[in-house]
């Protein structure tokens, strides 16, 4: 079952984050001295232009890369202490991943594409039914299981990939520019869907956007230049 979640202190805690690249011996920082707290049942937009290290935040936060520096507690664990394993164990465990091309499996149908999460658990098909069903239910599209993603619109495909990101019921969503693929009416909807995840089940939300339409459905506005956290911006809604 998908609990709401209570907001107790940060779930998110960086300090002194710094990412670099290297090109031969050339050193390409990305990221320097980031200081981040996220409580619990927050939703932040990450902003900046192409380049100004949004998307590679949210990687090291969601587990996906590692920092050259810096400490890392997320979810109450803390990532730089963790393994390759265990960092995939923790993922799992605790993060639910929203891309901006929906990411679903061609030859898998709509229930199916939002069941590949749990396989991966212990739980059996029972309860993997009962768990997509509320999924698809929280994203209205029961009448769309047994549809193929080629059978769904833009909007509907995102719909089932959050279904698929919330489905094991995380701590954490992650979204890369959720609507980036999407109209502007079916990328309203798709927000809409996103602030009722966070503000009706405390979802804590991640997000990284472009659009200042999106973003304003965030509580927190983080933006980024150069690598570098330039200011925080509160949303009235």
């Amino acid at each position: 079952m998908i609990e709401p979640q209570g907001t107790s202190g940060p779930i998110i805690r960086l300090r002194g984050v710094a990412k670099s690249y290297y090109r031969g011996s050339l050193e390409i920082p990305v990221l320097q001295g980031v200081d981040l707290d996220v409580p619990a049942g927050g939703y932040v937009a990450l902003m900046g232009p192409s380049g100004s290290g949004k998307t590679t935040l949210l990687n090291l936060i969601a587990g996906i890369d590692r920092p050259s520096a810096g400490e890392l507690e997320v979810c109450g664990s803390r990532l730089n202490d963790l393994d390759d394993d265990d960092l995939a164990t923790w993922r799992a465990g605790h993060v639910g991943f929203i891309f901006q091309n929906y990411n679903l499996v061609p030859v898998l149908n709509a229930f199916e594409n939002v069941e590949l999460p749990l396989l991966l658990t212990s739980l059996g098909r029972g309860e993997r039914r009962d768990r997509v069903e509320e999924a698809m239910a929280l994203v209205n599209l029961t009448d769309r299981m047994k549809n193929y993603p080629r059978q769904l619109s833009g909007g509907q495909e995102q719909r089932v990939a959050v279904a698929r990101a919330i489905v094991g019921d995380p701590d954490l969503l992650v979204a890369d520019e959720p609507t980036g693929a999407l109209d502007a009416r079916n990328a309203e909807e798709v927000m809409g869907l996103m602030e009722r995840l966070n503000r009706d089940l405390g979802k804590t939300i991640l997000m990284v956007t472009h659009d200042p339409k999106a973003a304003h459905h965030a509580r927190v506005q983080i933006h980024l230049e150069k690598g570098v956290l330039e200011k925080t911006v509160e949303v009235n809604r």
